[in-house]
């Protein structure tokens, strides 16, 4: 009842603002919830209050100079050159299931920011390895931020500089993101996803089932005690915010200062969460398409232009420079891509329309994070699917792939396809043995969780269910529309600095408009 009240208070909150005929701001206002403060129930655990910050104490990591090389894997847009990056490398168990602590993996720390306070920066698996994604962040923080914490960006096992996962053969990858958004079944993927299944388990051997956010969170526990920290002050995006809500439930005691951008939903279907992971897609485009038109971009109808651009593709493909060909899966799955990244959609919108015109090199630098694979740059599907997979239960036969293919498709035409065949890459993958983490985190302070309305990776819907089931989260919903609000809504950056750095903690379901 009381997330309904809550609810209740902030959509009245929400139409009484539409309804006032108010000028043109540059820093959106908070949209306060001003109802009564929550009470503790008679008997029940009163709430843990936010901890104070403290300050490291006699770390052990050796950060040296590493501006260079991080420049070099930041590439464009690059980042100030008033930023300055020391790296370091953090020791952490495999803890493989069966055989715990047998060996030990060193994951990369990246230190951003002059300030005292470390404050841990964790992202989603098949975004930007956390040491890029925290060097990025720091540009669009206020520089209050860098002032109290220093940013330190975790390239999380598995991913990036942290013994990435690089076991999909090249030409598998291809295979498992291009699914028809328009016709057939799952076949095709479901046969790249047992090619690839067979070669990681060759390539990884024990530490296959090693990788998920479980264990993610244990490492976080180790870079708390590396940076000489009692507690762990930490930001998270995405499935990011998921190894952070776990972190809760293992170490509710080392919680300190946390903030959750976009947490997955808790849900143990996986096909019902992704159902709703692909109507955020769908929502994100629609968001997409007013801000075409707002801009008056070349493009015109979004959807349209994607109808046109699939059916020219769909019957002539052409190639990647790697010769594979351009398809309409591999298409959208660029697309998609786009949509969660809302600063670059005047570029995605150039770059559909120079696809319909013949030239796909730039819709393609989409999709390249996931099909490319360097040492300096690894691939971000390997690690998605493994940390993905091992993270659920769910597996389905072919003929319960296409039929969820099937329905998504027809509720989702651009992006059904797109999100479902995520569940083929699971088909061949060993299934989990563990229980699933318990939701919830009880015992833990208060944690400043943030959805976006229209989300094309971590919808509202889902980041609402997971902040139900944690006691001491505070809501914050930003009404626009990407992946993640920190950053790119101004209420949300502003609720953030000030819950992290003067310990205000807003009102649990204050909603910051677009």
């Amino acid at each position: 009842m009381r997330r309904r009240s809550r609810l209740l208070v902030a959509l009245l909150a929400l139409a009484s603002a539409a309804g006032c005929a108010a000028g043109p701001s540059v820093r959106p206002a908070l949209v306060e919830n001003d109802g009564p403060a929550k009470s503790t129930a008679a008997g029940a655990t009163p709430p843990v209050p936010l901890p104070p910050l403290g300050e490291p104490q006699s770390s052990t990591l050796k950060w040296s100079d590493c501006d260079d090389d991080t420049r070099q894997r930041i590439g464009t847009p690059p980042v100030p050159d008033s930023l300055h990056f020391t790296c370091a490398r953090v020791s952490t168990p495999v803890d493989a299931p069966g055989e715990p602590r047998r060996s030990v993996m060193r994951l990369l720390a990246l230190k951003v920011g002059a300030g005292p306070v470390p404050l841990v920066v964790v992202n989603d698996v098949g975004g930007e390895p956390g040491t890029i994604y925290a060097a990025r962040l720091a540009t669009t923080l206020p520089p209050a931020f860098l002032e109290k914490f220093s940013l330190i960006g975790l390239d999380r096992r598995g991913t990036g500089m942290s013994g990435a996962v690089q076991c999909v053969p090249a030409e598998i990858r291809h295979d498992l993101i291009d699914a028809d958004p328009a016709q057939g079944g799952l076949a095709d993927v479901l046969d790249a996803a047992r090619k690839a299944g067979q070669q990681c388990a060759i390539e990884l051997d024990d530490a296959q089932t090693a990788l998920d956010s479980w264990r993610a969170a244990g490492d976080l526990d180790e870079l708390r005690k590396q940076l000489g920290m009692d507690r762990l002050n930490a930001l998270g995006r995405g499935d990011g915010s998921k190894v952070l809500s776990e972190y809760a439930v293992r170490f509710p005691g080392q919680v300190g200062r946390m903030v959750l951008d976009g947490v997955p939903d808790p849900g143990p279907d996986s096909a019902a969460v992704l159902d709703a992971v692909a109507a955020g897609a769908q929502s994100t485009l629609d968001a997409f398409a007013a801000d075409c038109a707002a801009r008056g971009c070349s493009l015109g109808d979004p959807k349209a232009a994607l109808a046109t651009l699939t059916d020219q593709l769909r019957t002539s493909p052409p190639s990647n420079d790697d010769g594979s060909a351009f398809g309409p899966g591999v298409a959208m799955f660029a697309v998609y891509s786009g949509l969660a990244q809302r600063a670059r959609w005047p570029e995605l919108a150039d770059a559909i329309t120079a696809a319909k015109g013949g030239t796909i090199a730039p819709l393609a630098a989409f999709a390249a994070p996931a099909l490319h694979d360097t040492r300096a740059q690894p691939s971000r599907l390997d690690s998605t699917i493994a940390t993905h997979c091992n993270d659920s239960q769910t597996r389905l036969s072919a003929d319960q792939l296409d039929q969820v293919v099937g329905g998504m498709r027809a509720k989702y035409p651009q992006f059904g396809a797109v999100v479902a065949q995520e569940l083929a890459w699971c088909g061949p993958w060993p299934v989990r043995t563990e229980p699933l983490p318990p939701a919830g985190a009880p015992g833990a302070p208060p944690i400043l969780v943030t959805a976006t309305a229209a989300d094309p990776v971590t919808p509202q819907v889902g980041t609402t269910r997971a902040a139900d089931q944690m006691p001491s989260a505070v809501t914050l919903t930003w009404q626009g529309a990407g992946h993640g609000a920190l950053g790119a809504s101004p209420c949300v950056t502003d609720a953030a600095r000030g819950f992290l750095i003067d310990g205000k903690i807003p009102a649990d379901g204050t909603l910051c408009p677009a």
